[in-house]
């Protein structure tokens, strides 16, 4: 079963996404970057969800980081989150996600489908 690293600091999204996610895939979950980082290094995911915005360190400084680091720069990230202003998929997608999903999942198959597509790719 693919792993799916799901980075958020909303405990309420974070269960919704586990209880969308978590008849298909193993589900890591963390509230924040540092313990992300130190967990996706000890258990590579298939897959990272993370979230723009988080206290400290927010999304596009953590992916940075992960694009940094020889062992998980092949790790495919897809941007979650609220921010759906004209301009923003293209923006996140510049800054080195390989997708791009809004806030609140409305649709779930459209996350699912997402996943898939990046599982397929390599993870």
């Amino acid at each position: 079963m693919a792993l799916v690293a799901v980075v958020e600091d909303n405990p309420d999204n974070r269960l919704l996404l586990q209880a969308i996610l978590g008849g298909s895939y193993d589900v890591d979950e963390y509230d924040n970057g540092e313990d992300a980082l130190i967990g996706l290094a000890r258990r590579r995911p298939d897959v990272v969800l993370l979230d723009i915005s988080l206290p400290g360190m927010d999304g596009v400084e953590i992916l940075s980081r992960i694009r940094a680091d020889a062992a998980l720069r092949t790790l495919r990230v897809i941007a979650l989150t609220a921010h759906a202003m004209a301009g923003d998929r293209e923006k996140y997608l510049a800054a080195g996600f390989d997708e791009y999903l809004t806030k609140p999942i409305i649709d779930e198959t459209v996350l699912m489908k997402a996943i898939e597509r990046q599982v397929g790719n390599g993870g």
